[in-house]
């Protein structure tokens, strides 16, 4: 942060309180859904619920609750009574922390050598999750992957200028963002891109007969009814951390969720958390047996949820067209770092690097009077990106439904920060502690052992929210679809 920064520069926080149901009457507005819905859901809190001058509370209970509706409109389409949906701010806020433990161990999510390093003339954010990022920006600093310390990253990085290593890192394929002020991320070419993208889009790609997605029988309105996606088949493609939340929601409210990993590729230890409700296989794309084996889960699928870098599902043959032309009826959910326009639409990125390039880290070190950056005490982005794919992917299954044809959702996270950041900022927000999360708290039994997490924060009136399957780790199940 430069020191000469005025809080204009930085979007001071203003007294200012967002209203939850009118954000959320424009979300269901952008989603093409029935405004009627929305005579049933209650949101109660406020914020601050977290140490933060922006709405994190708001965004986490929004994006919950659109989720939440959407499943239940679905539902409701299909021929079941609507429910209503109720969402806690404190809860919602503390579900998108997704802590978690394992035997009673909760791991750190992130790298020691992963966070913020001062530069000739600012700050560079280095993710260093997975070893090919970590060794790849180590090389490039001339430093040994293997012994190389905090230290050692700062003495290098200070003779840098940052967006020089920032650019130098992207054209290898890794993943490092400069800290930027909001003036200095709206000036940007991808900054105005993002900024001219709507939250996400939901296109008709292709056409197609309504696909026959009938609800399960109940006996009336007041008996056990099934779960608003029952009988719906989501393939998750997705690792990092947007997606699996999208898959661990959708299946929360019923659907058949299959995560999709490749069995030589990491995983980071959230997978315990966020693969809750899902079946889990092991398929290889790299290999013609891989691709014949998910051609084939596409037969039974409903629904494709991928987040591989630009690019790459297209270039296996997996790209909206293919599936639009082979699999047609297909909702495909396609999620990037930074949208489809612009400059970095190519580019890889996770939610702190988000949180750094668009200025959030900036503005919160300056609201909290603090010297460095400071960032998001969660990553916010990412968990209302997946809770937008829940609703989204429930928006256009409706849309399939009445309408016919295959359809194409696109969300990024650079599209959930500008949203996030459009709901203005709260006065005093640093002003109260980080609230305790043990009532929300369950404990079952999992593939990785005793798994400890928070349930989720929606309250159906009909319909219970939970995950039918244990969590496990990857390849624990054939790449076979249960009977439905």
């Amino acid at each position: 942060m430069k020191a000469n920064e005025s809080s204009a520069d930085q979007d001071g926080a203003a007294d200012f309180q967002p209203e939850p149901l009118r954000i959320l009457r424009e979300l269901w507005q952008t989603a093409g859904l029935d405004a009627s819905a929305l005579d049933n859901v209650v949101l109660s809190g406020s914020d601050p619920v977290f140490p933060s001058s922006f709405a994190i509370g708001t965004a986490a209970q929004v994006s919950i609750a659109a989720a939440a509706l959407a499943a239940c409109e679905f539902g409701h389409r299909r021929g079941a009574p609507r429910q209503n949906v109720s969402v806690d701010m404190r809860h919602a806020a503390l579900e998108c922390t997704g802590w978690f433990s394992v035997n009673g161990h909760s791991p750190e999510l992130f790298d020691a050598l992963s966070g913020l390093y001062r530069c000739r003339d600012g700050w560079v954010r280095l993710h260093a999750v997975f070893e090919h990022h970590r060794h790849g920006a180590l090389r490039l600093l001339g430093l040994d992957p293997h012994s190389a310390t905090r230290s050692d990253i700062a003495e290098v990085l200070g003779s840098w200028r940052a967006e020089d290593f920032e650019t130098l890192a992207a054209n290898a394929g890794l993943v490092v963002t400069a800290l930027r002020t909001f003036a200095e991320w709206d000036a940007s070419p991808q900054g105005m891109a993002v900024a001219a993208m709507p939250l996400f889009s939901i296109e008709r790609i292709g056409d197609a007969p309504p696909r026959d997605l009938a609800a399960a029988s109940h006996a009336d309105n007041t008996a056990a009814m099934p779960s608003p996606l029952a009988g719906v088949r989501v393939l998750d493609a997705t690792r990092i951390l947007a997606g699996p939340v999208g898959g661990r929601t959708l299946a929360g409210y019923g659907a058949d969720v299959m995560l999709v990993n490749a069995p030589y590729l990491p995983n980071i230890e959230a997978i315990a958390e966020t693969s809750r409700g899902k079946l889990s296989t092991h398929v290889d794309l790299g290999s013609l047996e891989g691709r014949s084996t998910f051609e084939r889960l596409l037969d039974g699928a409903d629904v494709l949820v991928q987040g591989y870098r630009p690019g790459g599902f297209e270039a296996l043959g997996f790209g909206p067209k293919d599936i639009a032309s082979r699999h047609p009826g297909m909702v495909y959910v396609t999620l990037t770092a930074y949208g489809r326009n612009g400059p970095w639409a190519m580019r890889r990125g996770f939610d702190s690097l988000v949180q750094t390039t668009m200025g959030f880290n900036a503005a919160e070190g300056f609201a909290a009077r603090q010297e460095q950056p400071r960032a998001f005490p969660m990553q916010i982005i990412d968990h209302c990106t997946g809770f937008l794919i829940a609703m989204c992917v429930a928006a256009a299954l409706i849309r399939q439904r009445e309408q016919g044809g295959t359809w194409h959702v696109n969300l990024s996270l650079a599209q959930t920060g500008h949203w996030l950041r459009g709901l203005g900022r709260v006065a005093d927000g640093f002003g109260v502690s980080m609230p305790d999360a043990e009532e929300y708290l369950e404990t079952r039994e999992s593939g990785f052992g005793q798994l400890r997490a928070l349930r989720h924060s929606a309250n159906l009136s009909r319909t219970d929210v939970s995950w039918a399957r244990p969590s496990m780790p990857p390849g624990s199940h054939p790449p076979v679809w249960p009977e439905k």
